[in-house]
């Protein structure tokens, strides 16, 4: 995904088996901005789109839970 993004982008992940899978956006302030999975999937790679034309300029982080692990990026919008 391109990072920093204008207004929507591109978020790739893999699951490397069948888990419940939480794809989350946090404002700076760590408010939840928006829920962008929730839902049992099986092993594969997948792509989900934020259109967050919606949001003001700035940073926010992608919170991605697969069963056990957590992953956490940062994202920079900038319009």
């Amino acid at each position: 995904y391109p990072n920093p993004f204008n207004p929507i982008t591109t978020i790739g992940y893999l699951v490397s088996r069948p888990e419940n899978v939480n794809l989350s956006i946090y404002n700076i302030n760590g408010q939840l901005v928006e829920t962008l999975v929730s839902t049992m999937q099986d092993r594969g790679e997948y792509n989900v789109t934020w259109d967050a034309s919606n949001q003001s300029s700035g940073m926010y982080f992608l919170k991605l839970a697969a069963g056990s692990e957590i992953q956490n990026r940062k994202l920079m919008l900038v319009k």
